[in-house]
Order: structure tokens, then C-alpha cells, then sequence
């Protein structure tokens, strides 16, 4: 705890409150001084009266004033000054007996100012050499404080003494007494600020907004009460530490004693932790408002979501109540008017039920903690409006059908109709003559050319034209209609017959006449003419097809087509290419001979300001350079690849080497444009710009370069899209991986650039392999439990560095300004050395989270990534630099273990004959042989893992099934050094399992249940220590396992659908060993079958006493432990490096 410094409660010191009687009696006083040592110094004055104290009193008042100091000042020892000048050799023989049996503390020496009277001097020196091994403590008999000032400065001793230091016993009490209760009140607050935390924590979230927003006015009364108790301990402590500095402010040259600067550092820490727990106390506060404020938006956002989804389902019963099918015309008329009307308040609801899904998408977009929750009610939403408004549509769509059909058929029964009129409306004795039969005829003829417009034409078509809509009834209608045409058409027919008989007696044959040919005109149209011309330049671009075209079929006339397009494709690429790279050289040769060279110019030195004098070098970087290697090199040998641009990527692989010269440009360009921004308004600049007709300054063009370099990459991609198969397609994907390198080392460079406040030379780390934002949470292990950092609720965010030999830990800081002095700096936190590095890839069941830790896990840092995707990248390029690492190691034991063969067999034969994993005979070194060439082709491939949980934790293990891994290097230290063999019983490690969690407000004290941000830890991975040199453990797993029943004696997630997880104390049957290194294993607690990897089961079981099969290599196993142990603990050379 926070106070326990003071009040020391644990240890039952009495406080100054409680013992304020026994102090007032100053028969004993702490003023201050310190011995030569730093010893504190407590004085017993003249107390005549000091044998008649009760012991209690004096065992109180000794214990009270030895706890004061500070645990280094008790640590050196007290110096007690016993003044009994004026006393008589009894009392001094009283006080040392009793000092003897009742002072608590470490007693260095004892001073004893004896009796001044010549009698009792006499009888002192006499009696105290004649008791001396009486008081077994050592004791110095002083004449005078002359003799005393020989043993303590004067300005440490009060004036009674014969110093200079002033001492006011009822100030010190009185100081002591408000330093107390002021420690008492900041732990009071403290455990009230926890207690309230807790409940905080604790509390459920109502189901209701009446709830919740009651809940809400509690708390915050609440804590606006915590407040006030908080402000009050904050203004006594103020007010304790004025007190304190009264004396400075009254006398400047005052000199404070050791116990008063030690009071003066108490009440300053006391503060600084209220400060610190306001802090967090504010910030969980403010967290809980956020997340009750959230509950009371969700709970708002469910009660309107409850009455519009109400609303939806009775628009959506109304809906369905309406009828897609009619009678009549009226009828459906009437619907659709209803039908209409509905419209207008489902859009009512609809748009209210839009609104509201708007409304939870920014609730998720505020990041709402009921995510899952309020989305699928979103989707319900809209996908309920989007049914309503398709059903809607459809309906109104069926019904406009029905009315289309209903009037085509009143249409037909009406031109029927009106054509039975009109046969009876023509007269008989009209139609007699010639004229009056051609004038009637001519009617028919007429008539019946409007029936193309007013008939049905074909019924099959019509039923399925409305099959949707088409009921029985309609489809009588349909058939009725149908019938009335036949019948109208069939009376028309004989009455046109009967007029034609009677309209062809006087008529005169007609002459047939041949029809007029149309006439093409011979001009084209403009638009044809486009036509012809495109038509003939296909005809050209496909002019080298024709002959596989008469000769190949359409296939092979297909591929050339498709391939010619490719070809042209990348021809026009090659050409911006091209042109854009001479337009570059030309670009900055504009800008080193207009810029660049004007600034040595003597006639434009007197337009150049002060801050732009000899600056040439950091405004234009290594252009120059650039230039040289474009316009002498580049350009030539691109322009080689005009008529093959899907070569091209070898021109670029070859110039590889020569293209990072941009990475120290844009290292430069920081430096150049805050340059720039400062002089960019200076008449050099601008007649230099009207000199070069630049419509754009400057700043402009020093761009190019870093434009030009990502162009690159953009025409290499489309240059592979169409160069798929060709000779060169490799080369060009070589070529874009090399290209989008650079970019990343240019991109991961300007980061490193902004690393503030690392001790030490950045290149010495070796290259730069990674860099990213990550959140990072703390742990650290005390004797036999891990505690996390309680001091924070959430994750440090920290940018990490990724190089060969460290991994560096720094906080991201934005800065002001514009451009690059926007862009972020990065204070060096701490490090990690690689060599001493050990990773876990899946950390607490995220995806996103992995564990790096060092030290035998002393310290674990949990990191977590912004995706799945970005620490599956991290996970494998660090495995790929410890795996290197790893290697290296192993091949220089493997050299060092050969020159010991040949220089002393006698020695490594005896070495060999240690390892408990190795038996005499041919097959155990044909074993080894085979393992270490499974070791060298895991480290070959480690770059690119197979499966998620591949293990790379064991420089002899190349397959594993454990689901969490840890890489480490640490177990090759052991190579270094012949001591600590694997048969060494004492190294015998254990590995504990502890769950952690943080608690509010960063001090000790908080329960689990506040507010955890992580809410248990898996530590079920394993580093690696095993000597390469001996056999894999991993093939001694499977003659450790037989199927049987066994107690499990640690908790083990599963990794995979398939995988079994058990718990501490679960008993497990072993039912059959598959493939991969895996067993079938079946919980006999919670009857679930699963799998379970070898390799996990020998650490789960491996305490078990059930199991028979286990015990027959029980030599074996404890054999490997203890090779762990020794590698991890006893050497340590290689894995001692420090970050």
C-alpha cells in the first residue's frame, strides 16, 4: 500500500496519536541529527524520574521514535546520547539494562554522558569497566560533550548538547501527529476510491432507461462526493507541507534536519500519489460515464426500436391484407386508391425505421461497447423496410397489371361492339350500287384496320403475359372476348365479301405496275465513315492473325487476337514509362541548373537570405546524384527495352542497388522542406522561378523524386498484368518486390529518423526489418506470481522497432506544424535484445495479440496488432530473425563441438555419456544424425511457416502441435560453458500458471472484478533449453505416452475446432496416438473427445501418479527438465545481454 511507509500497521507500531502522553514526558526525543555514518540519532535527556517509568511506556516511546526514519537510515544503526550529568551511577546502570532489553531497532553504539561529581565519575569508570559485558551492546563513557562532539558533529546535537540545531519537542509532535493522520486520511481515500471503484465494477447494467438514467445521477453524485474527499486530502496535505517549509520561509539559511527533510519527502510523495489516484480515478470515471451514457443511448435505442419494429409488423399486416387480383376495373381502381393511401404512412414508418438504423450505425461508429448487439437490429431494420417496400412495389405493380388487363379487354369487348353497330348502321339499298358498295367496303376496310389497336391478338400470350394476375374469372372474360372477336371478325368477313361482289361488277382490270427501285445514295454518313475507320484499323491490328485464320482454326486466330491486345498494351505502358523518365531528367536538370547553380551565382547572392546561405546541400539533398544515375545510366538502358518492355524488369533488378540512393533523399527531405517553408517567400526563389517560366515553385519539384520513385512500382504492376507467361514475368515480380522494398525502407527510414532519446548508435541494432503502432500491456513477475503494471486501466501505445539484433519500444509523439514537421516523433522507451528475445504467438485468445518476453518471463510485454493480418507478419519476420539467430548458434556449436573432437576424444566421449536422451550403439547416433538434419531443414524454411501453429520453439524440434508457441535463444547459452550437465538434480525448473489482472486507479489494493482490461492469461508455451546437441525431446515423447487415465496438473486452452481443453485436476483417458505428434484424448470430466498435442500432454501429466506408461520414463523426463533448467539458469552468458 501507498502508506504503508508511515503507518506500518502490518507491524503493530504504535502511532504518535495513540502514545501522545508517553512522548510529552520527552524522557526520550528524535531531534534530527544524524552520526557520522548517517546514523540516526536518538537522545535520552536528564530524567530523573526514568527509573520509576513503566516498561510499557518505555518499550513504546524507544519502538515509536526508531520507526520514524527511513528503513536505509534504521538499516545503519541508531546512536543513542544518554545524558546523566547530573545523575548518579545507578541511574546510568538502570537506563543502559533497560535500553538493553527494550531497544527495538538495530543499536550501533551507545554514548553516556556520565556524572560530573568527582565521587560518582570515579565510581562509574570503575563500575562500568567491572559491568561492561553486562549491557552487550557496545557503550562509550563520555566526560563532557567536548568528548561527545568527537563522536558527533555539533551541528547535529541540540544546544543542551553543545550543538547548534534547534529543536522544539512540541513541534515535533505536532508534526508527526499531522503527518500521520494526514497518511491515514490518503489511505482512507484510497481504499474508498477502491471500494467505490469496485462497485462500480461490479454494478449491472439496467435493462431499462428509467434505470439507467437513475444509475447514472447515483453515481455521479457519488463521485462528486469522492471528489470533495479527494480535494479535501489534497488541501491538508498542502497545508502540512507550508508547515513544514515554515522555518524556510521565515529564514532562508535555515538548514532542515534529516527527519524533517525526510517528513518534507513524505508529504510530497503523499500528494503526488493523490494526484496520481485523481488522475485515475477521473479516468475510470470517466470511462464508467462513458459506458453508462452508451447504456442509456442502447436502452433509448431498443425502446424505439420495439415500437417501430411494432409499427412495421402492423404495415406489414395491413399490406398483406390487400389484394393483388381484381374483378373489375373499378375494383381494382378502389384498390389501388387504398393501396395508395397505406403508401403514404408505411413511408412514414419506413423512414422512421431508416432513421433509427442511421442512428445505431453511429452509435457503432462512436465505438458503442454493444456492437454486436445494435447491428444486427440495424440489418433487421433496414432488411424489414426494404420486405415492406419490395412487397409495396409488387403490389402495385400486380394491381396496375390487372388494370391494364381488365381495360385491354373492355377495349376489345368495345371494339366489338362498335363493330356490330356498324355492320347494322350501313343501309341495304345504299350498298346496292357500285359507289355506295366501294364507299361501305372502303368503311369496313377501315374499321378493321383499327383492330390491330383494339383486339387481343393471340389468348397464350395473354395468359402469360398476366399469368400473375389472370384468375378464372378473368380467364372467362379472356375467353369471352376472345369468342366476340371471332364472331365480329367472321360477320365483317361475309359482309366484305358480299361488297366486294357487288363493288367488282362494273369494274375495268387494272394494269400492273412494276414498283420503283430506292436509289442508294453514295455518300456515307459521317458516322459510317467513323465505323469504316475503325473497321480497317482492327482489320490492321489483327492483319498478322489472317493466316492462322485460314490455316489454325478460330481457337489459335482467338489466343493471337487476345495476345497482339497484351502486346500493344504493354507497348503503351513502356512508352509512358519512357516519356515520363525524360521528362524527369529533364525536370531536374531544370531544377539544378535554374536553382541549384543560381545560388552560386555572385549576381542573384544578394537576393539569397541569411538562413539559406550555405545551405545548399540540405535544400536539394543528393539530387545531383539522381540526376548523374538517370540521365548517364537509367534512361539509356530503359530505353534498350522499347521493343521488349516485358523485359524490362531485368533493367530494374540489375540498377537495384543504385535506385536506394533515394532512401537519402527522403531521409533529407524533412530537413529540406522546413527549409524551404522558411525562405519560400524570398526574391531569389521568385526571380529564379520567372527566369525558368515555372508556374509552380519549387517545393514542386524537389517532390519529383519521391513521386518518381513510387511511379515506379505503379507502372512495374501494370506492366506484370499484362506480361502473364511471358519470358520476362518473373523478373518483373522480382522487380516490383524489390521496388516496393525500397519504398519500405525509405518509409521504415523516416521513422527511425524521428527516434528521440536512444543512448547509443541506431546502426549498430542491424537492419531495420519491421516498424508499427501496437497497444502493450505489461507484466511482471515477483517471486512466484506474475502482477501486472496496475498503474494503467489501458494499454500503453508504443511504435516498435524491429531490427536484427534489438527490438526498441518507443511512444509515438504528434507534433505541430505543417508538412514533415507534422509528422511524428518517436521517444525511446527501452529495448529488448534479440539474443535474449522469446515470443508466444497467440496471447489470450486474440488474434490479434502475441507475447514477447525475456529474462525466464520476468518481464512480458502482450502486444497487440491493429489486425490479424499485421501480427501474423510480425509473428513470422521475428521468428525468421530468431530462427537465424538460432542457426548461427548452433553451427558455431557444431564447429566449436568438432575442434574439441579432434583435439581431446577422451573428454567429449564422456560429455556424450552424460546426456540422460542418448544409449550406446549405432541406432542412437544414426537418431541424432537424423534429427539434426530435420533441425536444419526447419531453420531453412522457418521463413515461411505452414500451418498457424507450426513451432519454431526448439533448436532440435522441427513439428510441434503446441498451440501457443514461445521462441527463445536463451537455451544456447549453455553451449558456451561445460558446466551444469542435464543430470544436475538442483536446476529442476517449475513453471507456475498465474492468472493477473489489472485494477483501477494503477496502485495495489483494486479487486479482480474492477474494471480488468484483460481478463486472464494462458501461459501454456514453453521456451526452449535444451542443448542441440543432444537428441530431439520430441521423439522421446512418444515412448513417454501410452493410453491410459492420467490427472491433469495445468490448465490448457484448445487452438483449434478439434483440440480438447482441460483444466488443472481434470482426469484424461489416452485413447489412441495419431499423426503429426497428436493424441486422442477424452475428458472423463466433462466427456468431450478432442485432440491434444504430445508435446502439450508431457507438461499437463507429467506429475501424474496414475499413470503406469509414465513411469517407466520417468528417468527420461526428469532428465530433460533438468537440462532445461541448467541451460536457462546456470548459463547465462548468451541470453545476459541487455537490452
Amino acid at each position: 500500500m501507498m502508506t504503508d511507509d508511515i503507518l506500518q500497521t502490518q507491524d503493530g507500531t504504535l502511532c504518535a496519536a495513540e502514545i501522545g502522553s508517553e512522548l510529552q514526558k520527552q524522557f526520550a526525543i528524535l531531534p534530527g541529527g544524524r552520526g557520522m555514518n548517517g546514523n540516526p540519532i536518538i537522545v535520552l535527556p536528564e530524567f530523573p524520574d526514568f527509573s520509576e517509568l513503566e516498561e510499557e511506556e518505555v518499550q513504546n516511546v524507544l519502538g515509536y521514535l526508531s520507526s520514524v526514519p527511513s528503513v536505509a537510515a534504521s538499516g545503519v544503526g541508531f546512536v543513542l546520547v544518554i545524558d546523566r550529568r547530573l545523575d548518579r551511577w545507578a541511574a546510568v546502570r538502570t537506563t543502559l539494562l533497560r535500553i538493553a532489553g527494550s531497544f527495538p531497532g538495530n543499536l550501533h553504539l551507545v554514548l553516556v554522558l556520565r556524572p560530573t561529581t568527582l565521587f560518582q565519575r570515579t565510581l562509574s569508570d570503575f563500575l562500568f569497566k567491572y559491568n561492561r559485558d553486562e549491557f552487550k551492546m557496545k557503550v562509550v563513557m563520555l566526560s563532557s560533550v567536548t568528548e561527545l562532539h568527537a563522536y558527533i558533529d555539533p551541528g547535529q546535537l541540540t544546544t543542551e548538547l553543545g550543538g547548534t540545531q534547534e529543536y522544539s519537542h512540541e513541534s515535533w509532535i505536532s508534526h508527526r501527529t499531522a503527518i500521520e493522520a494526514f497518511a491515514l486520511m490518503v489511505k482512507t481515500t484510497a481504499q474508498t476510491l477502491q471500494a467505490f471503484g469496485t462497485e462500480l465494477a461490479e454494478t449491472e447494467l439496467p435493462n431499462d432507461t428509467e434505470a439507467t438514467t437513475a444509475l447514472l445521477h447515483t453515481h455521479s453524485q457519488k463521485k462528486d462526493e469522492m471528489k470533495e474527499d479527494l480535494q479535501v486530502a489534497l488541501s491538508q496535505g498542502g497545508r502540512l507541507l507550508e508547515c513544514i517549509n515554515e522555518p524556510l520561509q521565515t529564514d532562508p539559511e535555515y538548514n532542515m534536519t534529516y527527519d524533517e527533510l525526510e517528513n518534507l519527502a513524505t508529504v510530497q510523495r503523499l500528494l503526488g500519489q493523490l494526484d496520481e489516484t485523481e488522475t485515475a480515478f477521473d479516468d475510470f470515471w470517466e470511462r464508467h460515464r462513458t459506458k453508462l451514457e452508451q447504456c442509456l443511448q442502447l436502452r433509448h435505442f431498443e425502446k424505439h426500436f420495439r415500437e417501430v419494429r411494432t409499427q412495421l409488423d402492423v404495415t406489414s399486416e395491413r399490406l398483406s391484407g390487400f389484394s393483388e387480383v381484381s374483378v373489375s376495373p373499378a375494383h381494382a381502381e378502389h384498390v389501388l386508391r387504398e393501396l395508395s393511401g397505406h403508401e403514404d404512412k408505411a413511408c412514414d414508418a419506413l423512414d422512421h425505421a431508416l432513421s433509427l438504423a442511421g442512428e445505431g450505425d453511429r452509435l457503432i461508429e462512436n465505438s458503442h461497447y454493444a456492437e454486436d448487439s445494435i447491428r444486427p437490429k440495424c440489418s433487421e431494420l433496414r432488411g424489414v423496410c426494404e420486405e415492406i417496400s419490395c412487397t409495396l412495389r409488387s403490389k402495385k405493380s400486380l394491381l396496375l397489371r390487372a388494370m391494364e388487363l381488365h381495360h385491354a379487354l373492355e377495349k376489345a369487348s368495345r371494339w366489338c361492339e362498335e363493330g356490330i353497330f356498324l355492320l347494322a348502321s350501313q343501309p341495304v339499298d345504299r350498298c346496292q350500287s357500285q359507289d355506295g358498295a366501294e364507299a361501305a367496303l372502303q368503311e369496313l376496310e377501315r374499321y378493321l384496320d383499327t383492330g390491330s389497336l383494339h383486339t387481343l391478338t393471340d389468348r397464350s400470350a395473354i395468359c402469360c403475359q398476366y399469368e400473375a394476375v389472370i384468375t378464372s374469372q378473368l380467364r372467362d372474360q379472356v375467353e369471352k372476348v376472345f369468342q366476340k372477336q371471332s364472331s365480329v371478325q367472321e360477320m365483317f368477313e361475309k359482309r366484305r365479301v358480299s361488297l366486294k361482289k357487288l363493288a367488282a361488277k362494273q369494274t375495268r382490270p387494272v394494269q400492273p405496275v412494276a414498283p420503283r427501285p430506292e436509289v442508294k445514295s453514295p455518300l456515307s454518313s459521317p458516322n459510317q465513315q467513323r465505323k469504316e475507320r475503325r473497321y480497317s484499323a482492327d482489320n490492321a491490328i489483327c492483319k498478322r492473325v489472317e493466316s492462322p485464320i485460314h490455316n489454325g482454326g478460330t481457337r489459335h486466330v482467338s489466343l493471337s487476337e487476345e495476345e497482339e491486345n497484351l502486346a500493344v498494351l504493354r507497348r503503351h505502358v513502356m512508352n509512358e514509362l519512357l516519356e515520363t523518365e525524360r521528362a524527369y531528367v529533364e525536370e531536374l536538370l531544370c531544377v539544378l541548373e535554374g536553382y541549384a547553380a543560381e545560388m552560386e551565382n555572385p549576381a542573384m547572392a544578394h537576393l539569397i537570405p541569411s538562413t539559406l546561405l550555405s545551405k545548399r546541400v540540405v535544400l536539394f539533398g543528393n539530387m545531383s546524384e539522381i540526376y548523374q544515375f538517370h540521365k548517364r545510366t537509367f534512361l539509356k538502358e530503359l530505353e534498350a527495352y522499347t521493343d521488349c518492355p516485358e523485359l524490362v524488369g531485368r533493367c530494374f533488378l540489375e540498377r537495384m542497388k543504385d535506385l536506394q540512393i533515394y532512401e537519402a533523399y527522403c531521409q533529407n527531405k524533412p530537413r529540406s522542406e522546413s527549409l524551404w517553408r522558411q525562405c519560400s517567400d524570398c526574391a531569389f526563389f521568385q526571380e529564379c522561378q520567372k527566369k525558368l517560366e515555372h508556374k509552380l515553385g519549387l517545393d514542386s519539384y524537389l517532390l519529383k523524386p519521391v513521386q518518381r520513385i513510387t511511379k515506379y512500382q505503379l507502372l512495374l504492376k501494370e506492366l506484370l498484368k499484362y506480361s502473364k507467361g511471358c519470358d520476362g514475368c518473373d523478373d518483373l515480380q522480382e522487380a516490383l518486390s524489390s521496388i516496393l522494398g525500397i519504398l519500405k525502407a525509405v518509409n521504415d527510414s523516416m521513422h527511425l529518423i524521428a527516434i528521440t532519446g536512444y543512448e547509443g548508435n541506431l546502426s549498430d541494432l542491424g537492419r531495420l526489418m519491421m516498424q508499427g503502432s501496437f497497444s502493450v500491456w505489461t507484466e511482471h513477475k515477483k517471486g512466484h506470481a506474475k502482477v501486472k503494471d496496475l498503474a494503467r486501466f489501458k494499454p500503453m501505445q508504443r511504435h516498435l522497432f524491429l531490427h536484427q539484433k534489438a527490438l526498441l519500444f518507443c511512444k509515438r509523439r504528434e507534433e505541430n506544424g505543417e508538412g514533415y514537421e507534422k509528422a511524428p516523433s518517436y521517444s525511446f522507451k527501452h529495448s529488448l535484445s534479440m539474443s535474449a528475445l522469446g515470443f508466444t504467438e497467440n496471447a489470450k485468445g486474440d488474434n490479434k495479440k502475441f507475447e514477447i518476453w525475456c529474462n525466464s518471463r520476468d518481464e512480458v510485454f502482450i502486444v497487440q496488432a491493429p489486425t490479424p493480418e499485421i501480427k501474423t507478419s510480425w509473428v513470422n519476420e521475428i521468428r525468421k530473425v530468431l530462427t537465424q539467430q538460432l542457426k548461427a548458434c548452433r553451427d558455431a556449436s557444431q564447429q566449436k563441438s568438432s575442434d574439441s573432437v579432434f583435439q581431446s576424444p577422451a573428454s567429449n566421449n564422456s560429455s556424450i555419456s552424460l546426456s540422460p536422451f542418448r544409449s550406446s550403439g549405432s541406432k542412437s547416433q544414426k537418431k541424432t544424425e537424423e534429427k539434426k538434419a530435420e533441425a536444419n531443414a526447419m531453420s531453412d524454411s522457418s521463413s515461411s511457416p505452414k500451418h498457424k501453429d507450426d513451432p519454431v520453439t526448439s533448436p532440435t524440434t522441427d513439428r510441434s502441435a503446441v498451440a501457443k508457441k514461445r521462441f527463445t535463444l536463451q537455451g544456447f547459452s549453455t553451449l558456451k560453458s561445460p558446466k551444469g550437465s542435464a543430470m544436475s538434480p538442483e536446476h529442476g525448473s517449475k513453471r507456475h500458471l498465474v492468472k493477473s489482472d489489472p485494477t483501477p486507479f494503477g496502485f495495489k489494493g483494486w479487486n479482480k472484478a474492477s474494471l480488468s482490461v484483460d481478463a486472464s492469461e494462458e501461459n501454456d508455451g514453453y521456451s526452449s533449453s535444451e542443448d542441440p546437441m543432444n537428441s530431439d525431446p520430441e521423439d522421446d515423447v512418444g515412448k513417454k505416452l501410452a493410453p491410459g487415465k492420467y490427472t491433469v496438473f495445468a490448465d490448457c486452452e484448445k487452438a483449434g475446432p478439434q483440440e480438447l481443453s482441460v483444466k488443472s485436476g481434470d482426469m484424461v483417458q489416452l485413447i489412441r496416438e495419431g499423426e503429426e505428434e497428436q493424441w486422442f484424448v477424452k475428458n472423463l470430466r466433462s466427456s468431450k473427445e478432442g485432440w491434444v498435442a504430445a508435446a502439450n500432454l508431457l507438461s499437463l501429466i507429467s506429475e501424474s501418479k496414475s499413470s503406469q506408461s509414465l513411469s517407466s520414463s520417468d528417468g527420461s523426463v526428469s532428465g530433460n527438465i533438468s537440462t532445461s533448467s541448467s541451460c536457462s539458469e546456470t548459463y547465462t552468458s548468451f541470453s545476459d545481454i541487455k537490452p
